[in-house]
Order: structure tokens, then sequence, then C-alpha cells
């Protein structure tokens, strides 16, 4: 997966999480992945005598914006991911793109096929028995 435009497809499916945001365009004839990295000045934490801060990774200011960009011909999308990043960038794009139908579920850390099979079931694509 690379950072790049992602086919247009109506469905899309993030998995998000502070370094990383897997998006998976879905429709009836195929998929389409990128994904989009986080620009953090450090990965690690750091605690340290008499130094300023908290030791915490500052957040890539721009990392939402562009995950924005990845899904902006999408009409349909679930947002899922293991911690505050699947709310923090619902909240961004319910600001940005109100015509958007969103949805959030809670996910650890699935596969990309697991992803897929997700996104597949909650918009009612592929097989249906």
């Amino acid at each position: 997966m690379s950072e790049m435009a992602l086919q247009s497809h109506a469905h899309a499916v993030v998995w998000i999480d502070h370094l990383v945001a897997k998006v998976f365009g879905i429709g009836l004839t195929g998929i389409s992945t990128t994904a989009v990295h986080a620009h953090l000045a450090s990965q690690h934490l750091h605690h340290r005598a008499n130094t300023i801060g908290d030791g915490r990774v500052q957040a890539d200011a721009t990392f939402l914006a562009r995950v924005g960009e990845a899904v902006r011909d999408c009409s349909d999308l679930l947002v899922i991911g293991p911690g505050i990043e699947k709310v923090e960038l619902t909240q961004y794009l319910r600001a940005e793109r109100p015509d958007l139908n969103l949805h959030v579920e809670p996910s650890d850390h699935p596969t990309d096929a697991e992803i897929v099979a997700l996104g597949r079931k909650r918009f009612h694509l592929g097989d249906e028995r």
C-alpha cells in the first residue's frame, strides 16, 4: 500500500491508528487500497530527567486532512480502529463533509482481508446468502 490517490468508489473502509490510515475503496467489481502515513517528529515515548515536555509523540496536524482527501470521492464510509483516532477522524469528516454517510466501529488489528469483508458486510456488497 502506498500513499496515493484512491480509485473512485462510493464505499470505503478506513482502519486508522496514530501512525497510519489504511483506506480500502470497495465496489461491486473491485477493491482499491492506499495508505496515509502520519508524519511524526518521533514515534517513541521518552521519559528523561531535566527535559521540557511530557515525552509524548506530537500529532501530525495534516494527518486527518490527508485521510479526508483520500476518501474525497466516496459517499459511504466505515471508520474502524483501536484508538481514539477513529473518533477524531469522524469528527473531522462530519465538519468537513456533512453529506458523507459515516459509520464507526471499534476494531483491533484485523487483516486486510478482514477489513474488506467487514466493509462488504456493512455496505451489503458481494455475496449475500
